[in-house]
């Protein structure tokens, strides 16, 4: 009788069977964990992607678009563009409107006036650039003051810098041909000659941007190790060796942006020629002297002085061929600048050490 009596406490029971709904939220929510981790960094930076789609590459597709329609900017859309009597066609083409500007003067001025504007502003502003940028660098006294100072042409407006150097640099009354009146040698055309318009105009690009890129230069030398100089003097190298042999090395991820940003910047310029065509017949001079491509694709589009009608198509057209010559440039100048600086290189380092293993 005692052995078949068993207390009820000493059975073992069964533990709970799980229901099926909380199996299926538990698993739920692991998927949801797991699709979060990898979605969350996407989801993080997809607002900078549908801005640029919104602002970037949709307004670059359409004015593609355009590039091939006879887009008047009063009546609006005509159909596909004809290149006309100066191509000597009339059927309807989508290369319409780039042969009609490839056949204009104007855009060849144009174009030549940009190489040669970028050519004079942004190879001095890069070398004043970097020379000041080592002497911010070295032990002044107030250097916040002297720092401050280089970025103050940067902050005024482009068109208060325009207006102020062309007045500065005024046919008659301006201060320069007044000094040069004063001390016996006669006054220079800067509107009138080529050249010396051209000397003007990047007269003023370098002095909105020279101080802009020497505190680039600066926050990038600042972030060099003071190790390597200490180095440098140790083994025996000078000012001039520390800066072409560690400097410059140590520069040329910087070095490749500042270049590509001033050849953007170089090749669209517009405000600087605008504003300093004030006073004078027609933009750009009045045989292009100082016209640009894109002071050209504006008057095209907005203007009357060149055609008897604004025509958007057709400055499309100029747009998106200054939006190539940009992008072979920028790619052919990132080409160069990464040969700057070679012996800072991984293959040459790769060589000394092969030489020290197998001594």
């Amino acid at each position: 009788m005692a052995a078949t009596s068993a207390h009820p406490s000493t059975t073992a029971t069964p533990p709970p069977a799980r229901d099926d709904a909380y199996e299926r939220k538990l698993r739920a929510r692991g998927r949801r964990g797991r699709l979060d981790v990898k979605l969350s960094p996407y989801l993080y930076i997809s607002p900078f992607f549908v801005l640029f789609l919104i602002t970037g590459l949709f307004p670059l597709g359409f004015t593609a678009w355009i590039a091939t329609r006879n887009w008047n900017t009063l009546t609006g859309d005509g159909g596909v563009a004809v290149c006309g009597a100066v191509c000597d066609s009339t059927d309807p083409s989508i290369f319409a409107n780039f042969q009609w500007v490839f056949q204009q003067s104007a855009f060849w001025d144009a174009l030549r006036n940009s190489f040669s504007i970028f050519l004079i502003s942004t190879i001095p502003q890069l070398i004043v650039a970097l020379v000041l940028a080592v002497i911010l660098d070295a032990n002044l006294k107030a250097k916040t003051f002297w720092r401050m100072g280089v970025l103050l042409p940067y902050v005024v407006a482009p068109s208060a810098a325009a207006i102020i150097f062309s007045q500065i640099f005024s046919d008659r009354m301006g201060l320069v041909n007044t000094a040069l009146n004063w001390i016996g040698i006669g006054a220079i055309p800067w509107h009138a000659s080529t050249f010396w318009s051209h000397i003007a105009i990047a007269t003023i690009v370098n002095f909105r941007w020279t101080g802009y890129n020497t505190l680039i230069f600066l926050a990038a030398m600042q972030a060099i190790p003071r190790d390597v100089f200490e180095a440098a003097v140790v083994d025996g190298a000078g000012r001039f060796r520390q800066f072409f042999s560690v400097t410059i090395p140590m520069l040329r991820p910087t070095l490749i942006f500042v270049i590509l940003t001033s050849t953007i910047g170089g090749l669209q310029i517009f405000d600087e020629p605008r504003m300093f065509t004030e006073g004078t017949s027609g933009y750009g001079g009045s045989n292009n002297q100082f016209l640009t491509v894109s002071l050209y694709l504006w008057d095209l589009g907005f203007n009357k002085t060149t055609i008897g009608q604004p025509n958007m198509g057709r400055s499309a057209a100029v747009a998106w061929l200054l939006f190539l010559i940009v992008v072979v440039f920028a790619i052919v100048n990132y080409l160069l600048t990464q040969r700057i600086a070679s012996s800072g290189g991984k293959p040459r380092t790769k060589k000394k050490s092969a030489k020290k293993v197998s001594a």
